[in-house]
């Protein structure tokens, strides 16, 4: 029996070292492809891309912004994707006012102002007893830097312009899992919920003590909830 193939998709400023800790616990059971976004500058190339790199089916797991790509996949490829992990991201559309602060962003890295992930962001981004977690933060920075500037402004132009995902929700027929941290505050759990309910096969896994970065924070729960949905 030919094994599953697991198609990764980070989030903005991440590489596939936001996935380190699953690829390296489910070798067992599948082999990886993980696209790097950060050369795009629109949601239909990163999922042509992704689909390019991909074999004829496989498994689709989105984190954050690779969440976004993941329902762009849907719309041009539905039927090459045999199950679906959505993870600490979103169908909903930016607000005006979060695409203000993006466009704002945008706006200071083009006068040579971006400088990555800074530690006074880390709240934002992990539960409080993760702050000072080097095994976390360390890549988080790294991440950041190996993109740099112009891989932000492309992530960041994709984002912007991403479609609403909502109402696809309901035609989602395959096995999906959505997992999110309870104290996420990018992509909040009630958007998860949301999720959720609106996909028939579907499982909600909530983190405990977690924030936006689960891969990192809570490894060993998001290889588990993987692992399960992938035996499904």
């Amino acid at each position: 029996m030919p094994r599953t193939t697991l198609v990764l998709l980070p989030g903005l400023l991440n590489t596939r070292r936001v996935f380190e800790p699953q690829i390296e616990a489910l070798s067992d059971a599948a082999d990886y492809i993980v696209p790097e976004l950060w050369h795009h500058d629109t949601m239909g190339a990163m999922a042509e891309a992704t689909l390019a790199l991909a074999p004829p089916t496989f498994a689709l797991v989105g984190f954050s912004m690779g969440g976004y790509v993941a329902f762009e996949i849907l719309r041009r490829a539905a039927d090459r994707v045999e199950r679906l992990a959505l993870i600490d991201t979103q169908a909903t559309p930016d607000s005006a006012d979060s695409t203000k602060r993006r466009r704002a962003l945008l706006d200071q890295t083009r006068i040579g102002r971006f400088r990555g992930v800074q530690r006074t962001l880390l709240p934002q981004l992990v539960h409080p007893r993760h702050i000072d977690d080097a095994t976390i933060s360390q890549p988080i920075f790294d991440m950041a830097e190996e993109i740099g500037a112009d891989g932000f402004v492309r992530e960041q132009r994709a984002i912007i312009d991403r479609a609403d995902s909502r109402r696809m929700l309901v035609d989602i027929g395959i096995p999906t899992v959505v997992v999110v941290g309870r104290q996420d505050q990018v992509t909040p759990l009630p958007r998860s919920q949301e999720m959720a309910a609106d996909i028939a096969d579907s499982r909600l896994v909530v983190l405990e003590e977690c924030g936006h970065m689960s891969p990192l924070e809570r490894p060993a729960e998001v290889t588990n909830a993987l692992r399960r949905w992938l035996s499904q």
